[in-house]
């Protein structure tokens, strides 16, 4: 790919950032795309990216490297630039080559990472539909995640949430929840037990392990307290809940627990902004493994699949669909923001 487009990517990126909330990410990507240089292994690698830059989200990997050198004390020159300092465009370009030089094994190391930010926000917009799925089952669940990243997400009953004037949740819970309300009010009524959290990802991220837990981190914007905030507060209540975690591929792990499930509970699939970066044949394997199983299922043993993805990836937001065995009929029931931040009830 050409010097010209890499730089061009960081630019967008940019733009993508302010357009989310973190002018500091914006300032730095742009300041990257005008400072970066071969005169590093990482600024090298960077220019001569071999894939595809959006894809890979090249920009976001070394905006990682970065943020980790910060977060972990290792370079106290390069935090001086990072927030709660205010510091502009220029001098963030000016500082960046001499803390790259600095850091060029790590930063290079970094790079071989697609980031990951484990998103808890988003259980906001999935706990409306796994109270749909036991108010209809009315069977306890059995939780199995695909792209889970650490599976702070198998931990949603554990947060506290608000929409509107109405509250659901742990009171004392240190994970706050608050989704902008759009349309119709979500539905809250039932009662919801968890059996069972079971996660799985092609490259787990362990919240027991420092680099790993750092390196999760890492990838939220530095800007963005209230998401640290969030994250560190549920990899507390980690600390304290009981769940699995296993390298899989996600076919293979789906098959395999299809397999192994029990009656008198629900068996629910779900993931959230995830599906569309998993190649063709790994989702028709899914596609065909839950429907083989979706024609055995009773109402003693039924299957759900919860999925907050986009139904096409031009659109704008993320679909929150539920398909229900026995009988197999999809529904989507509401349109979500892709980072957690409102949901609109069909």
């Amino acid at each position: 790919m050409k010097e010209a487009a890499i730089r061009e990517h960081f630019v967008h990126q940019a733009a993508a950032c302010d357009a989310l909330g973190s002018p500091f990410t914006a300032r730095l990507c742009r300041a990257l795309a005008a400072s970066l240089d071969r005169g590093t292994k990482t600024g090298a690698r960077v220019l001569d990216w071999p894939g595809h830059t959006r894809e890979d989200a090249l920009a976001l990997r070394l905006c990682g490297g970065l943020h980790a050198l910060v977060l972990s004390g290792a370079d106290g020159r390069l935090a001086a630039i990072y927030p709660p300092n205010d510091v502009d465009e220029a001098a963030i370009a000016a500082a960046l080559p001499e803390a790259i030089f600095r850091n060029d094994d790590r930063l290079l190391a970094a790079l071989a990472s697609a980031p990951q930010t484990n998103e808890i926000a988003r259980s906001g917009l999935l706990l409306p539909g796994f109270l749909t799925i036991a108010s209809e089952t009315g069977l306890p669940l059995a939780l199995h995640e695909i792209g889970s990243s650490a599976a702070l997400n198998l931990l949603f009953d554990r947060f506290h949430y608000r929409y509107g004037d109405v509250e659901w949740g742990d009171p004392a819970s240190p994970v706050r929840l608050a989704p902008d309300m759009r349309g119709k009010p979500v539905p809250l009524d039932g009662a919801l037990k968890v059996v069972s959290r079971n996660g799985s990802d092609i490259a787990p991220v362990d919240i027991g392990i420092d680099a790993d837990r750092l390196r999760l981190r890492s990838y939220i914007w530095a800007d963005q307290t209230a998401r640290l905030e969030r994250i560190d507060a549920a990899i507390s209540v980690a600390g304290t809940t009981p769940f699995s975690l296993e390298k899989a591929d996600a076919a293979d792990f789906v098959k395999a627990r299809l397999a192994a499930r029990r009656s008198e509970e629900t068996f629910v699939l779900f993931h959230s902004i995830m599906w569309q970066y998993m190649p063709d044949a790994t989702k028709a394997a899914i596609v065909a493994e839950l429907a083989a199983a979706g024609n055995a299922a009773t109402p003693h043993a039924p299957i759900a699949w919860l999925r907050m993805e986009p139904v096409s990836t031009a659109d704008k937001y993320a679909t929150l669909s539920l398909t229900l065995w026995p009988g197999g009929e999809t529904r989507h029931l509401a349109h979500c923001d892709y980072h957690g931040r409102w949901i609109a009830w069909n």
